[in-house]
Formats: structure tokens, sequence, C-alpha cells
């Protein structure tokens, strides 16, 4: 928005520069569960309720991260400036 974009505009664009980072950083943490969810022997059924809470955990977190935060973010700053009033008259 500092650049002059409409709030759709800066959204798509940070969601567009954040997308490889955050899939990234998901993605891997996921990778790194899979070893809890294949668990077995003793102890497994601990460690394979903990792996997929975890892994059903990231994998909502990187759906969240990609889409809900611009989309929420849209949101707010709309509102924001529909119930801004003019905070400095005449300056």
């Amino acid at each position: 928005e500092e650049e002059g974009l409409s709030i759709w505009e800066a959204a798509v664009k940070a969601a567009e520069l954040r997308f490889r980072a955050v899939l990234m950083t998901g993605l891997s943490f996921v990778l790194g569960v899979i070893p809890l969810v294949l668990s077995s022997g003793a102890g497994a059924m601990s460690r394979l309720s903990l792996g997929f809470a975890v892994l059903g955990g990231m994998l909502l977190s990187v759906v969240v991260a990609t889409l809900l935060v611009p989309a929420f973010y849209v949101i707010l700053q709309r509102m924001r400036e529909r119930f801004k009033g003019e905070e400095n008259p005449g300056s």
C-alpha cells in the first residue's frame, strides 16, 4: 500500500512474495514429522497420535498462512478505511 497499490493488489503481491517461504517451511516440518506418523513398536500409539496431530496442524497452518491471512488483511484494512475518520483536520 505504501507503493500506491490498492489493498487487494498489496495483499496479492505480499502473498506471492511469502508463498514460497511459507510452503517450504511448512512442508519441511511436515516431512520431519513423517517418522512419527509411521512409527511402530513399543510406545507407537502415543507417537502416532502426536504425529497425526502435528501433521494435521501443520498442513492446516500452511493453508491458513497462504490463503486466509491475505484475505483477513483485505477485510481488516477495508473495515479500517471505512471507519477511519480524518485524524488531523486542517493539517
